[in-house]
């Protein structure tokens, strides 16, 4: 019975993407949302029904560390780099963990100090919305804080991401391009003018998974996933003397360095069909993501500060690294991804990319999320520091 539940439980991860990809095409209002968040939505209805079985939920927390991996070359096979990315992703690093600190800072005074361990908890998310959770995992020991405080902090961090991809998705990454302008581009982004970026499956003439289970095809398939396969046992190779702390970064630069040392080789880019299978992996990471947010565990009446000081730092940083951004020249996908990248950490980067069509950008998104991994445990303590002196 268990192997059975198993069994189904994967099937739904890994076929239910196909069915919404399938319906976005054919239903002008699925095409609209996009299969991102139809699948979202999907996940999260599925989260919160009265039945979830360990084996379901045992799936869906496994497929996000299978999935991204491999996703994460396949999207960058085929992408054109250019020298003046360097200056963009200096630019964006600045803006990223400077928003944070000023968010950070007066979401404080307005909300952290009605907290407990205020200072901690702003030490904490700035780790975390620079960084991740292995960072916020580990300023969590540094800080010394309640593993309560902490597991509030993870829950919380759910909704208040949702409702951050939710205004992205809807209609924050439309709104960041009109106000940069046609003209706001100065990176290696790929032309983005006159694109719903919700609308990431192509018109039913163009569709990328046609002749998929071809004779060709197939040949093709293994190739990418061989590739792929190739380039995560190395990075983990490589990652794994690393301490754990260290472990993710390692693995995610080698892994992104090995992607892109990849794209050169003419025989890996004319890979057509890398960026549409990578972008179907992110799919079922969306998918499988969205399916672990169970609201019923969450108490929301006796955190509103914390909620509220969380929910600040977001979205406040957010725009103050769109501000930022836009004084530095920086191009409004740039910016979205860098953000989605400190804010949500890189996995999330390939989801995005594939949102706004434009794979180009994943470079800018996951070199400022190495930075983040790898400068967010001092960044946190001394932001923490920081907030004792305010206090």
């Amino acid at each position: 019975m268990t192997y059975l539940l198993y069994t189904l439980a994967t099937l739904f991860f890994l076929i239910t993407p196909a069915v919404v990809v399938w319906l976005c095409r054919r239903l002008s209002l699925l095409r609209k949302i996009g299969p991102i968040m139809a699948l979202y939505a999907i996940g999260i209805v599925v989260a919160n029904l009265p039945f979830h079985s360990e084996e379901f939920s045992a799936v869906a927390t496994l497929l996000p560390n299978v999935m991204v991996p491999l996703a994460i070359p396949m999207m960058l096979f085929g992408c054109e780099f250019r020298r003046d990315i360097v200056g963009t992703q200096l630019r964006v690093v600045v803006s990223g963990f400077l928003s944070v600190a000023v968010a950070v800072v007066v979401g404080y005074w307005l909300f952290g100090k009605g907290l407990r361990e205020g200072a901690e908890v702003g030490g904490i998310i700035s780790g975390m919305y620079t960084g991740g959770t292995i960072n916020a995992a580990a300023l969590q020991t540094i800080l010394r804080t309640e593993s309560s405080t902490f597991t509030l902090i993870n829950s919380y961090d759910i909704i208040i991401s949702l409702l951050y991809f939710v205004f992205l998705f809807t209609f924050g990454i439309r709104l960041f391009r009109w106000l940069y302008g046609p003209k706001g581009t100065t990176t290696s982004t790929t032309s983005v003018e006159g694109i719903d970026p919700s609308d990431v499956v192509e018109n039913e003439s163009n569709n990328p998974y046609e002749g998929l289970f071809s004779r060709e095809g197939l040949k093709e398939v293994a190739k990418i996933f061989g590739v792929a396969v190739v380039i995560v046992a190395l990075s983990g190779a490589v990652a794994l003397p690393s301490s754990e702390r260290w472990f993710m970064v390692v693995f995610i630069l080698m892994i992104t360095t090995l992607g892109v040392g990849a794209s050169f080789i003419r025989h890996v880019r004319e890979l057509r069909r890398s960026y549409d299978i990578g972008l179907y992996l992110i799919y079922i990471f969306s998918l499988a993501i969205a399916s672990m947010a169970d609201f019923s565990t969450l108490d929301l009446r006796s955190g509103l500060n914390l909620i509220a000081f969380m929910s600040f730092a977001v979205f406040v940083s957010l725009f103050l690294h769109a501000l930022v951004c836009r004084l530095l020249r920086v191009d409004a996908d740039s910016m979205v991804i860098s953000s989605v990248s400190f804010i949500n950490s890189p996995p999330f980067v390939p989801m995005v990319a594939g949102v706004m069509k434009n794979r180009d950008a994943m470079v800018t998104g996951l070199s400022a999320g190495i930075i983040g991994y790898a400068l967010g445990n001092h960044f946190g303590v001394v932001m923490a520091e920081l907030l004792h002196l305010l206090a």
